[in-house]
């Protein structure tokens, strides 16, 4: 395996990582109004990702960095030819950060709601649109000669990515759903573990028409094991969010969101941006990636840190590990309004 091929998995398992851990911290967000009955449930929501939601979201700038350092063809080409989708999810994650980092800042009500519906709509945006992105990589657009993307923003609206992002959203909702179900306890969990068994119900359809078109479309022989595990995935989802068993329940969410991203990757593999105009076009894992030097620079200093982030990230996790419930909310210490009333959750 050469230098080119170890990257582009490495970038593979950066963004998997990123599917599977921002994943179910986009389906808390996009699940607030349905679980959030009242401000303390959703403050449990919140509090169910509060320690570890900036550290998850740490994979996908690290995961930007290193498609920008070892393929920056394919970088520029992609972020010149999905600006505008890609600046939505920017302008829809930074909304999310400020609503979670500042919901708690003032002792009002108002204040409390704006910052729910700034964490829900920061949520659903990115589930949505991650989704259309990465299918429209593994469909392809309209690339030149110049490595350009003529392809209009309408063009990325085809059937297939947006199969792929209702998939995604579905899948972010029920792997935050489980979630839910799996770290919190008395209500919240009676009806997190409910509303899994209902959302389990779409998800396997739906998914598994958007896999199923993705193989065999894109799919290589090999990649019908993917779509094998997927299945199997979505559908233990089902029997077990029905057994109320929440540890294993969330396994499964993670292998199908791991064999859906794998499944895209390797479809993907060896281009990174197919071109719909003409094949000689596309760029590959040769023709887009940096020098030998850089990706050997590049290689030693993922060898050495990788570990360490993984190491810190496993000891968070496991430190904030516990369940928790509304009985563990304290009353607002948040600022009073200027008119000096305020009303605590």
């Amino acid at each position: 395996m050469g230098l080119q091929e170890f990257w582009f998995i490495l970038i593979a398992v950066l963004f998997t990582g990123y599917f599977v851990l921002e994943g179910f911290d986009f389906g808390v967000g996009m699940l607030m109004s349905v679980l959030g009955k009242t401000d303390k449930r959703r403050r449990v929501l919140i509090n169910t990702i509060g320690p570890v939601w900036d550290g998850n979201e740490v994979w996908l700038i690290v995961g930007g960095g290193a498609l920008f350092a070892a393929f920056p063809d394919w970088y520029a080409t992609l972020f010149s030819g999905f600006y505008l989708p890609l600046l939505i999810i920017l302008v829809a994650l930074i909304l999310r950060i400020c609503a979670i980092e500042w919901r708690g800042k003032i002792d009002d009500d108002k204040w409390r709601r704006r910052a729910d519906l700034g964490i829900m709509i920061g949520s659903w945006v990115p589930a949505v649109l991650w989704g259309v992105a990465f299918a429209n990589i593994v469909r392809g657009v309209a690339i030149n000669a110049d490595k350009k993307v003529t392809s209009s923003f309408f063009d990325l609206l085809n059937p297939y990515a947006l199969l792929g992002g209702i998939t995604t959203a579905l899948v972010f909702a029920l792997h935050g759903a489980v979630f839910i179900a799996l770290k919190t306890a008395d209500d919240v969990h009676i009806d997190a573990a409910d509303l899994a068994k209902k959302l389990a119900i779409p998800t396997v359809p739906i998914a598994g028409g958007f896999v199923l078109w993705t193989q065999l479309a894109y799919g290589k022989g090999w990649t019908w094991i993917l779509v094998a595990v997927a299945a199997i995935a979505v559908i233990a989802i089902t029997f077990l969010a029905r057994a109320e068993r929440e540890g294993w329940a969330f396994a499964f969410t993670t292998l199908a969101v791991i064999a859906t991203s794998v499944l895209l990757f390797a479809s993907l593999y060896p281009n990174v941006m197919p071109s719909t105009t003409d094949p000689a076009f596309s760029l590959t894992i040769e023709n887009a990636s940096s020098s030998h030097y850089t990706l050997m620079v590049m290689s030693w200093a993922a060898v050495f840190l990788t570990p360490i982030v993984l190491i810190y990230q496993g000891w968070t996790y496991w430190v904030f590990r516990k369940r928790i419930s509304t009985r563990h909310i304290p009353p607002s210490i948040g600022l009073p309004t200027k008119a000096g009333s305020s009303k605590a959750g």
